[in-house]
């Protein structure tokens, strides 16, 4: 076996409604999945498929929900907005960049939060949103 071998490499995941293809960049510069009127300088991703997964439930859009896998083509770091302020440690396992996600891949099966789960974290970020909170930057 290789030191590259996939088996020993990190797995990165992207949860969005946004309509992507293999080989498309997920790029900073466009607007955010969570804030209307707010243009990332940052990618977020995670390897975790529940991180992925409320990502795809919460982000903005029509359609399905949709989580890919995604390499990142530069350093990630942890995410500050979940490490340092609501799981010390990273357990979410919660990344951005500030070079692009490149679309690998597409998990298609899998299973959402219960309804009432995903309108309980909807009311918070709209509470959040509404006192103004820079949730992501």
């Amino acid at each position: 076996m290789s030191a590259t071998d996939s088996r020993f490499r990190q797995q990165f995941f992207h949860g969005t409604h946004a309509d992507l293809h293999h080989g498309d960049l997920i790029a900073v510069g466009y607007t955010s999945n969570f804030a209307e009127d707010t243009v990332l300088s940052w990618v977020y991703c995670t390897s975790t498929l529940d991180a992925a997964i409320w990502g795809a439930e919460l982000s903005a859009g029509d359609g399905p929900g949709r989580i890919y896998v995604v390499e990142p083509t530069g350093p990630v770091v942890d995410d500050p907005n979940l490490t340092d302020k609501k799981y010390p440690g990273n357990p979410t396992l919660s990344y951005r960049s500030r070079d692009p996600l490149r679309v690998v891949g597409e998990v298609t099966k899998w299973q959402g939060h219960p309804p009432e789960q995903v309108q309980k974290m909807r009311s918070g970020l709209h509470s959040l949103k509404t006192q103004r909170a820079a949730i992501i930057d």
